[in-house]
């Protein structure tokens, strides 16, 4: 039995959960008290487990950055959101939703993808095969990134269940570069993943770029000015509009956010979204079939108060209600 102890508050005495309760406990549903400043720093304190079974959403970190083309350190992404969403797991559930997601939910933390990164090449294989068994739970996958490319093997592990996906992608560059011969790198991975069929460009839709790319390969855009200028309802309309009742997953760059909201990132661009623009863009997708998600790009070495981490631990945090309410 979990042990307790005593907090005396305003002369009221309550009993909490003791700390550590990413390691020990029964608390598989709801999202109980842990202090925010001690204790294990799991994903909104689940329990780290790699037993799957009845698991309805599993978190997972893939700490990679050695595709960046700019600043690095998003390798401490997972680590820095970790940390940041003891802010956000608070008891009762987050605000807005009515719901504590962790009563409708079975969560937890899978842990890190372990690779060597003295073998480059091998590590895209390496997250794929771990994706894969990730998703023969049936579980819904929630993964902290690590820079944009971490994205692809996850796809190619979720298209081989699903077909060509959809994919929702908000973020201030179109990662569609093209080139040739193939490269792992974070500016071209959804270009290689719509050619080799993984995605559906046609039903697929970028919002919240602000750089250049001559080329849409198929991929329908929304730039940030739309989003500034039309709104979070129209542009949630437009998703909805190309992505229709198809397989669907949500990767959100963090450099989508203006640096004012996200300066710990490794390509930062002024003119982004606003935290709360991307909050209420996610809370808007309930008639989207997700299949998966993921947060990346977070680098903390250039974060300042873990202004970047919090924001992210709480979009991952609307994304886990998203899901909840879906189902």
């Amino acid at each position: 039995m979990l042990q307790r102890c005593r907090l005396l508050i305003l002369g009221d005495e309550i009993m909490v959960d003791s700390t550590d309760r990413a390691f020990h406990g029964n608390h598989q549903y709801g999202i109980g008290y842990e202090p925010t400043y001690s204790g294990a720093n799991s994903l909104f304190r689940r329990q780290y487990s790699r037993d799957l079974e009845g698991v309805d959403i599993v978190t997972w970190g893939v700490p990679y950055d050695l595709s960046v083309t700019n600043r690095p350190g998003c390798r401490f992404g997972p680590r820095g959101i970790r940390a940041a969403s003891t802010n956000v797991a608070w008891d009762g559930g987050p605000w807005y939703w009515d719901f504590d997601p962790f009563e409708k939910l079975r969560m937890v933390d899978y842990g890190d993808c372990t690779f060597d990164p003295g073998f480059p090449m091998e590590i895209p294989e390496t997250i794929y095969r771990e994706a894969k068994n990730i998703l023969a739970s049936n579980a819904f996958l929630l993964t902290m990134g690590g820079d944009h490319s971490v994205t692809y093997p996850i796809l190619r592990a979720q298209a081989e269940r699903h077909g060509p996906i959809s994919l929702i992608q908000i973020d201030a560059h179109s990662d569609t570069w093209e080139e040739n011969p193939k490269r792992f790198d974070h500016g071209s991975m959804f270009y290689h993943a719509a050619q080799e069929g993984i995605l559906n460009a046609e039903h697929s839709i970028q919002a919240g770029l602000r750089t250049y790319n001559a080329k849409s390969h198929g991929f329908k855009t929304l730039t940030a000015e739309f989003v500034h200028e039309q709104g979070v309802a129209a542009t949630v309309a437009k998703i909805k509009e190309v992505v229709g009742d198809r397989p669907a997953y949500l990767t959100f760059d963090i450099d989508a956010l203006d640096p004012a909201f996200a300066p710990g990132t490794g390509t930062p661009v002024c003119g982004g979204l606003t935290t709360w623009q991307a909050i209420s863009l996610i809370r808007k997708l309930t008639d989207v079939n997700l299949i998966g998600a993921d947060v990346v790009e977070i680098s903390p070495p250039f974060d300042n108060a873990e202004i970047t981490a919090l924001a992210g631990a709480t979009l991952l945090l609307e994304m886990t209600c998203l899901v909840a309410a879906q189902r």
